[in-house]
């Protein structure tokens, strides 16, 4: 059995990529990010790679690998390419196959870290948008948000537009510790809080093995 968990949040550069890598390092899962709009400074698979120490984890190549740091749909559109859903279904099935035929012996559940682009809205070609991915996906939603100027707003447009979208949300990580108003957030969204993730300017692999030992405890699925 494969547990596949998709990864948005609230906006860009909220902290999906560390959570997802302390997900996959707590959960000893596989990770993949169908969409990368923007590498100069490396992919995020690589990044991830860099900060997991766990055996078991496989890096799964990008779907779509954009030069352009913007939205997908115009980085899509600056390399005369559109993004197609079907072909990262397809990809997504690829991925699912080859973890129950690699774990075909084990009774444990496999779990797939699935990391979107940007924030939950944001438009992956002229008509579809990353509701539309998770649907297809059939999966399950973890929410990220973070301490800053407007997020609680940010955090309760996201909770709605999953309502909307009847998408089955796991609860929240809320990284750089958001001090006295993350209970308001999971009172008035309505989902549960998973954990809170420290801020840090200097992301290792010591890091990430810390808080995934924390956060496991707290990771019913």
């Amino acid at each position: 059995m494969v547990n596949t968990i998709f990864i948005t949040g609230t906006g860009t550069d909220v902290g999906k990529t560390v959570t997802a890598a302390v997900l996959t390092e707590a959960l000893e899962a596989d990770y993949w990010k169908p969409v990368q709009a923007g590498f100069d400074a490396g992919t995020d698979s690589i990044f991830v790679q860099k900060i997991i120490s766990n055996k078991q984890t496989t890096i799964h190549p990008e779907t779509y690998k954009l030069k352009l740091p913007a939205s997908p749909h115009i980085a899509a559109r600056e390399e005369g390419t559109t993004i197609d859903l079907s072909k990262i279904e397809k990809d997504y099935f690829k991925i699912i196959n080859n973890q129950i035929l690699t774990h075909r012996s084990s009774l444990t559940t496999r779990h797939l870290i699935i990391e979107g682009a940007g924030g939950l809205m944001v438009p992956l070609n002229e008509n579809e948008f990353v509701p539309d991915l998770i649907k297809k996906l059939n999966a399950k939603v973890i929410l990220v948000s973070r301490n800053y100027l407007g997020s609680i707003n940010h955090s309760l447009l996201t909770a709605q537009v999953c309502k909307a979208h009847d998408i089955d949300v796991l609860g929240w990580i809320f990284n750089d510790h958001y001090m006295n108003y993350e209970n308001e957030i999971v009172q008035w969204s309505g989902y549960k809080k998973i954990a809170s993730l420290p801020f840090t300017n200097n992301v290792t692999a010591d890091f990430v093995k810390e808080q995934a030992t924390i956060l496991k405890s707290n990771l019913i699925f």
